[in-house]
């Protein structure tokens, strides 16, 4: 006995409202930017098993292992990036068990590969950094020395840098300080490097009017 396309339509669809559902509650976890980025991770998942024309519900550990595998053999991540992306799998599938649309999970007992005690990834060193800011400083775009300085100086992520303006500068004890928001919508106030301190009084040729900030925050 076949089974025709109209007859096999619905039973299709609910399997993917059920997967959307899942993917929403899963998300639902996070707010802000680690929302985002665990969006993106669970994305990549989910997109190699649609091209591997697998049902993301009927996974066994052989294929979350096959994925790591595709990771770190095919995409060539670091370890710290297939380790974040599995633990992305690993929280999907074990929200799924929480909401009873799975008995257990298929990545319960898959290896997560090794990752280094110090990241491999080097840093500036103090003469790159400072003719890195030198040449920033030099820049016909004011703009240039004011994010370096924000990333360099205050250590702040690309997306805290980006994301900061002119009314997030203030004072706290005597203190020039931005408030920056972090992961997960975390607010910290930073203290300006005073190298920084002139990031708020420079007047910028490319701000609009009434913004003086030569930073990120002008943009």
């Amino acid at each position: 006995m076949t089974t025709s396309p109209a007859s096999a339509s619905p039973v299709v669809l609910t399997d993917q409202l059920v997967v959307r559902a899942a993917v929403s509650a899963f998300l639902g976890r996070y707010r802000g930017q680690t929302r985002v980025h665990t969006d993106s991770d669970l994305r990549v998942f989910l997109r190699w098993r649609a091209d591997h024309d697998l049902d993301p519900l009927a996974a066994a550990r052989v294929d979350i292992e096959r994925y790591v595998r595709w990771l770190q053999d095919v995409r060539r991540y670091q370890p710290s990036t297939v380790s974040r992306r599995l633990s992305v799998v690993v929280g999907f599938y074990r929200v799924c068990v929480i909401d009873a649309i799975l008995e257990h999970s298929p990545a319960d007992y898959v290896r997560r590969p090794t990752v280094p005690a110090e990241s491999p990834t080097l840093g500036l060193g103090h003469l790159q950094f400072e003719a890195m800011i030198t040449t920033a400083r030099k820049s016909s775009n004011p703009n240039d020395f004011a994010l370096v300085a924000l990333l360099g100086l205050l250590g702040l992520r690309i997306f805290e840098a980006c994301g900061s303006n002119i009314a997030d500068l203030g004072e706290e004890h005597g203190h020039r300080v931005l408030r920056v928001r972090g992961k997960g919508g975390k607010v910290v106030l930073v203290p300006l490097h005073p190298r920084s301190l002139g990031l708020s009084t420079r007047p910028s040729t490319t701000a609009p009017p009434g913004r003086s900030c030569a930073t990120p925050m002008g943009l």
